[in-house]
């Protein structure tokens, strides 16, 4: 089995470098069109389970890319950012010198270890599946799924790059868990 991971599609936020955890921010049209140019790239790919955040941009993009009805899981959302929601790193470090939410994380909201822990759910999920598995959530969250996929600490996750509207792609080299494929941006117009 494998665990297939899309990012959402750009929004305005995530084109600024805003943090969304919470907020229901909807795609661009920008991030519209990658979304659909994933349904050619998922053709054909069968799934036993495809799973979404809640999240609009999680959702819109599962519908843009073929997948009508995904199961929401919440989760798959976002790290809840808390006091930073709808800040950039610079306005938060104009604040707070140095902060980063993989070490610090967010007055009011949560640690990446508490979302580490949400990941957790996900992976045993995934791996009771007898098939593939297709996961549409957010950035940070999906950074820290491989992370822990990977038995990895859920702040691993601040070395994995990940581009809104990428493909990527958690599986096994025998009996060991890997990555087979990460922030593949191939199919984007």
């Amino acid at each position: 089995m494998s665990i297939v991971l899309v990012r959402h599609g750009e929004t305005e936020w995530s084109a600024s470098g805003k943090h969304t955890g919470v907020s229901d921010v909807p795609l661009i049209e920008a991030g519209r069109r990658v979304a659909g140019a994933l349904r050619d790239r998922l053709a054909g790919c069968e799934f036993a389970l495809v799973l979404s955040s809640p999240r609009e941009r999680a959702r819109v993009t599962a519908g843009l890319a073929g997948f009508d009805a995904p199961e929401l899981d919440d989760d798959l959302v976002e790290v809840d950012y808390g006091d930073y929601e709808g800040l950039t790193t610079p306005e938060i470090r104009a604040e707070r010198p140095g902060w980063s939410i993989w070490e610090h994380g967010a007055p009011g909201g949560e640690t990446v270890d508490d979302a580490g822990r949400r990941a957790d759910r996900v992976i045993e999920r995934a791996v009771a599946v007898d098939g593939d598995v297709l996961v549409f959530a957010h950035g940070h969250l999906l950074r820290i799924l491989a992370a822990r996929w990977l038995g990895e600490p859920a702040a691993f996750g601040s070395r994995l790059l990940l581009s809104t509207g990428s493909l990527s792609e958690l599986d096994f080299e025998r009996e060991r868990r890997a990555i087979a494929l990460w922030n593949d941006t191939s199919h984007h117009p």
